[in-house]
């Protein structure tokens, strides 16, 4: 049976568009129609505009036909994060709170996208102001997981993640802190890079803060890193501009001979990671031995005081963030936000010197550890995707991010990480193996994620929309 269109990669789009053997138009109806399939269940989209997905479609097609892409996405379908801003558009960052104002510019990840003319096809959800790795949010309607609809595609990416794994076109963006690339990539069972800080130019840049592509493919998201890594002025923090030969992504299972690899399976702090996630971080650690890897244990370095003070600070951050508003939009956010942050109210400046002070203790153990190895290999999160409601899964606003020990330090390292899926629990709920390299070496990860798809476990069918799958059974 021939696959349907919006079930193709990127690079098999760009190719066949090439060829003249598959239009823009047509790819653009195909999305169109299996997320309205799927939307009633997942949520993952806002600001679906039929007929201007159509309208970009349509000049696409008329360039392909000139010979004339505007670029190596011209045509492909794209989604793109709430908090990035699109021109003309509100950008509610996942609150209520938020005054719906149409953004003056598109934000860098937005305007390369436009520039390389993929189309544009809706913002994806998250949760209020990025600060739950669930799709819970007080304005989008509550976001879930194509892969069991009772459980969260993880956050604050959570719609793009959702939109990737139910097959919404190949390209999505999403944004990532402290791993809100890398856990809806896990849960969902998607690919994501959370590349080097700066790799990928965003606006507002913020300390930790990245932006990356999230695809089903690592050739996908090597292709897409050609156009989100080009250069803009607007971000401080952005890395000087370089000639990265992207299209190098695959260099065969052979990328792994030789490779010290690191086996990093207790975080050093939060949750315990449970038994089936840690045996399918294992089976993948042998599969990159069978490649002729050099597999080593990782003592943790990670500490509760470094998680607890990253925490701290965040929740004054969002604090004095709430402060500002007022009291009827305050009144907006999501409770369980507005609990964590009122929580920082009676610390003192030297609890919130300190608790700022642990970001900088995080980067220097994380690149110490990781110095003695080529790449590191360790679960994206202890646990699979937790029930949809919850905005976290501890449900405590008071322990909010225990789970996050694996993912937070390569944020503030500024290091490379990606997610790629290793394996299912019991249930059929995909396990993400997180993949660090050393600063800077976005291509490498890319490579040795590439590399591990090759020798990794059979992959399971992907989700379908509810009634196409009771029709498969008939």
């Amino acid at each position: 049976m021939t696959q349907a269109l919006h079930e193709l990669g990127a690079t098999e789009l760009v190719a066949s568009y090439r060829r003249g053997e598959v239009s823009p138009v047509d790819v653009a109806r195909s999305v169109l129609g299996h997320a309205e399939r799927w939307e009633q269940h997942l949520h993952a989209l806002f600001l679906l505009r039929p007929e201007a997905v159509l309208a970009q479609a349509r000049e696409s097609e008329a360039r392909w036909r000139r010979g004339e892409p505007r670029g190596p996405i011209d045509g492909v379908p794209v989604t793109i994060k709430d908090n990035i801003a699109t021109q003309g558009d509100p950008t509610p960052l996942g609150t209520a709170a938020t005054q719906l104002v149409p953004a003056a510019a598109d934000a860098p990840p937005a305007a390369r996208v436009r520039e390389s003319g993929g189309v544009i096809v809706a913002k994806t959800t998250m949760p209020d102001y990025g600060m739950l790795s669930s799709g819970l949010s007080s304005y989008h309607k509550l976001a879930r997981n194509p892969w069991d609809l009772t459980r969260t595609p993880g956050g604050s990416s959570a719609g793009a993640g959702a939109a990737a794994a139910a097959g919404y076109g190949p390209l999505h963006i999403g944004t990532d802190i402290g791993g809100s690339l890398r856990l809806p990539a896990g849960w969902c069972g998607i690919f994501t890079l959370k590349p080097s800080l700066g790799r990928i130019p965003i606006d507002p840049p913020y300390t930790g803060r990245a932006a990356g592509p999230m695809t089903r493919t690592v050739a996908d998201a090597a292709l897409f890193m050609q156009v989100l890594s080009r250069p803009d002025a607007r971000d401080s923090m952005s890395l000087p501009a370089q000639d990265i030969a992207w299209d190098t992504f695959d260099a065969g299972a052979e990328k792994l001979k030789g490779l010290r690899i690191g086996l990093h399976l207790e975080a050093g702090c939060g949750l315990p990671v449970e038994p089936q996630v840690r045996a399918a971080v294992e089976r993948a650690a042998r599969a990159f031995e069978r490649a002729g890897a050099v597999v080593a244990p990782m003592r943790p370095f990670m500490t509760q005081a470094m998680l607890d003070g990253m925490d701290h600070f965040w929740r004054m951050r969002s604090l004095v963030d709430l402060r500002g508003l007022a009291p009827e939009q305050r009144a907006r956010v999501l409770p369980y936000i507005q609990q964590w942050a009122d929580s920082a109210a009676s610390f003192s400046g030297e609890a919130v010197f300190r608790a700022a002070s642990q970001f900088h203790a995080t980067r220097v153990a994380a690149v110490n550890a990781c110095a003695k190895f080529d790449y590191v290999i360790s679960p994206v999160s202890p646990m699979p995707a937790f029930p949809a409601h919850l905005p976290s899964p501890t449900n405590d606003p008071l322990r909010p991010l225990e789970h996050i020990g694996f993912t937070v330090p390569y944020n503030m390292s500024e290091q490379p990480a990606a997610s790629v899926n290793c394996g299912y629990t019991e249930d059929g709920l995909p396990i993400g193996l997180q993949i660090a390299g050393a600063r800077f070496d976005d291509l490498g990860v890319l490579q040795v994620a590439r590399a591990f798809e090759l020798v990794r476990e059979p992959q399971h069918p992907w989700p379908q929309p509810p009634s196409e799958a009771l029709r498969q059974l008939d």
